[in-house]
């Protein structure tokens, strides 16, 4: 078992490390794999066609077994290395550590918004942007979105309203569900209900390919969804008793039985439950 550490604490060796594993797969064409499966498993509630990671009542078991892969890809490379947390109702500035020189670089520059600092920055050589991703080459951030429609990060006080939801989701199983933890965190804005929030809120914030489908394209992505992962933690402890819903696919005839997960359903592309994802303990633990 295995430890995954707020990134705040990282040392600088940890930091390279775990730099140094994701150049290396991005090298090998590995890295620009994931975030192909990403982009195809990327289903709006609005497509006729299922909808494992998105969207989702699946959300988080998907996730969890994806950034699981991520990792051992990284282990692959380098056994001591683990995806640390962007706990961002802390780390709230465009200049925390997380941001700096040495780890996943800055904000875009002003104009084209393109990274010019650390490891991830084009000109550094080593992160080229997948073709139909954007038209240049180069990873591009926006953060806070600033202008006309400015974006901040969520509170801690968001993440515990959502804590506080003792339903895991609600019908009808998608990104109008105006209860439930999933939704709460997943943050499907709903007219008249709630702003975007949360998950979908934090990619907005940081602009560029983290705000569409391709969002791995930025290294920040894996980060963003430990703490994800690590809320789900969080809230299957303090609602020991609450249930995966739906424990199976919705009645027919409604359209969302073709296009849902229960908690025994195999999800793509792995073939494996959210029952099986429910329980890390023996794979990784937070510190």
């Amino acid at each position: 078992m295995y430890t995954r550490k707020n990134q705040r604490d990282l040392t600088r060796t940890e930091k390279r490390r775990l730099v140094d594993a994701i150049l290396k797969i991005k090298r090998s064409g590995r890295y620009d794999d994931f975030v192909a499966m990403h982009r195809e498993y990327y289903v709006m509630d609005t497509e006729n066609r299922s909808r494992p990671a998105h969207m989702t009542p699946s959300f988080f078991p998907w996730h969890r077994r994806y950034l699981l892969e991520f990792e051992r890809a990284l282990q692959a490379v380098d056994p001591g290395v683990s995806v640390p947390y962007w706990d961002w109702t802390q780390d709230r500035s465009t200049t925390s550590s997380l941001w700096a020189e040495d780890f996943l670089g800055g904000n875009g520059r002003p104009g084209d918004r393109r990274v010019m600092t650390g490891p991830f920055a084009y000109d550094a050589g080593n992160w080229k942007v997948g073709t139909g991703i954007t038209d240049q080459n180069w990873l591009t951030r926006n953060f806070g979105r600033p202008g006309r429609d400015p974006v901040s990060l969520p509170t801690a006080d968001d993440v515990a309203r959502a804590l506080k939801d003792p339903v895991y989701d609600t019908e009808p199983w998608n990104s109008v569900s105006t209860e439930g933890f999933r939704n709460r965190i997943e943050g499907w804005g709903i007219h008249r209900v709630r702003p975007v929030a949360n998950h979908n809120r934090v990619h907005q914030w940081v602009g560029g390919p983290m705000a569409g489908a391709a969002s791995p394209e930025d290294p920040v992505f894996w980060l963003h969804h430990s703490f994800i992962d690590l809320l789900w933690d969080r809230w299957r402890k303090a609602h020991p008793k609450a249930a995966y819903l739906p424990g199976r696919k919705p009645d027919a005839p409604g359209r969302e039985r073709r296009h849902v997960f229960g908690l025994y359903d195999p999800m793509p592309p792995w073939n494996v439950t959210p029952r099986a994802l429910l329980d890390h303990s023996k794979v990784y633990r937070y510190a």
